[in-house]
């Protein structure tokens, strides 16, 4: 049977890879040799999942939205994402890499942010582990995402606001690969998703598997068996994706269903669906299907939800739709916004605007009601209210 997993050289099928400047070789070479054998040392998971339980407040529940449930036909369970600690499911990540950071002697750490969920698992991983942090985020993003960027700071990082290009998620990862390319030897680069040149997609992946650990463990507890018939999460780098599908890309049994940012539509120049607008191409160091002209500029793309705003996909997720693996839909900012209103007056749940992308995939769905159907709400709303209440409809 063929996997759908990372292989030795750092590729997903043609997807992946490392392709970095010189300067960066060294640094991104040892942390390919030592991540494993950290990551997997007891010493390291002991620590690991004492925070996630005692600090981030883990196993996050996997709910019977029944309501939901009613108007889709199916027996939908969402994954509770949006209950940890900081709000999102990037603290998942930022703890295990800050942790390797300390373990391999790096003394400063930088990360990017769109959104600034990232952002803030990543200034709150550092003021915990008394380390000192420099935040790069696009200069809109930093206006449309206020609530965050004051987080941030109050936790103690510096806010970098980035002016170039578009000054979104692209820019501000442009930017933190600079200072990365200035700072080898003391700086540990923490990437929020599943992005980057081998090993950051499959570590960030591995980290953030916790979330299907825990759904394969509360399926059999509430339904009697270890595996949902429809997996759906939200995916622009695709960091929550990986985590829920991570345990599952093997089996079959599983559909795979993925909710990408399709702005104001694939035909009309402003959308950030990769998957569906994208080319083969080189991005942040890996190579993956990129938003790009014809000689290999990369095309700015648009969404409502500044996390989904990115012009490329992790190799993973390009990998799992070239092959047939998951569906990828498109969703438009009406569309998610849409989905996000009917989850909160049928559930009293306020979705992040990225979750709601996969919200709005149900209504394109044709369930069995014997279907179970898991769902991750990746992150809390509270951060998306001026957009939200800017649409308000009723």
């Amino acid at each position: 049977m063929t996997s759908h997993n990372v292989n030795t050289n750092g590729f997903y099928g043609e997807f992946g890879g490392a392709y970095v400047p010189e300067i960066l070789y060294k640094t991104v070479e040892d942390l390919r040799k030592q991540y494993l054998g950290i990551i997997q040392s007891e010493a390291f998971q002991q620590e690991y999942h004492a925070l996630l339980r005692d600090y981030v407040g883990r196993p996050s529940p996997l709910y019977l939205a029944r309501r939901m449930s009613e108007r889709y036909g199916c027996r939908l369970y969402l994954k509770r994402e949006d209950l940890n600690h900081t709000g999102a499911h990037k603290i998942n990540n930022a703890i295990g890499q800050v942790l390797l950071a300390k373990k391999l002697g790096k003394t400063r750490i930088i990360a990017e942010t769109g959104a600034g969920q990232h952002g803030v698992a990543t200034a709150t991983v550092c003021a915990l582990m008394n380390l000192p942090c420099r935040v790069y985020m696009g200069a809109t993003d930093v206006a449309r995402q206020h609530v965050n960027v004051e987080r941030m700071r109050m936790l103690g990082a510096e806010v970098f606001p980035v002016e170039s290009g578009n000054r979104t998620l692209k820019d501000a990862t442009n930017e933190a690969i600079r200072d990365w390319c200035c700072h080898p030897a003391d700086t540990f680069y923490v990437i929020g998703s599943t992005v980057g040149p081998h090993p950051y997609p499959d570590m960030v992946a591995r980290l953030q598997s916790v979330i299907s650990t825990e759904i394969r463990q509360q399926l059999r507890e509430k339904e009697g068996r270890d595996y949902p018939d429809y997996l759906m999460a939200c995916v622009g780098g695709g960091s929550n994706a990986a985590g829920t599908i991570y345990h599952y890309l093997d089996d079959e049994r599983v559909h795979i269903v993925l909710g990408e940012a399709g702005g104001l539509g694939i035909e009309s120049g402003q959308t950030a669906a990769t998957i569906h607008c994208g080319t083969l191409g080189i991005i942040h160091g890996a190579r993956t299907l990129v938003m790009q002209t014809e000689d290999g500029q990369i095309t700015e793309p648009y969404s409502i939800s500044a996390g989904l705003d990115y012009p490329g996909i992790g190799p993973l997720h390009a990998h799992l739709a070239r092959s047939g693996r998951a569906t990828v839909m498109a969703i438009n900012d009406d569309e998610a916004l849409r989905a996000a209103f009917e989850l909160t007056r049928l559930e009293g749940i306020i979705p992040a605007l990225e979750s709601a992308h996969a919200l709005a995939m149900l209504p394109k769905m044709q369930f069995r009601p014997s279907d179970v159907v898991v769902l991750t709400v990746s992150g809390r709303g509270d951060k998306d209210l001026d957009t939200y209440l800017s649409h308000q409809k009723g």
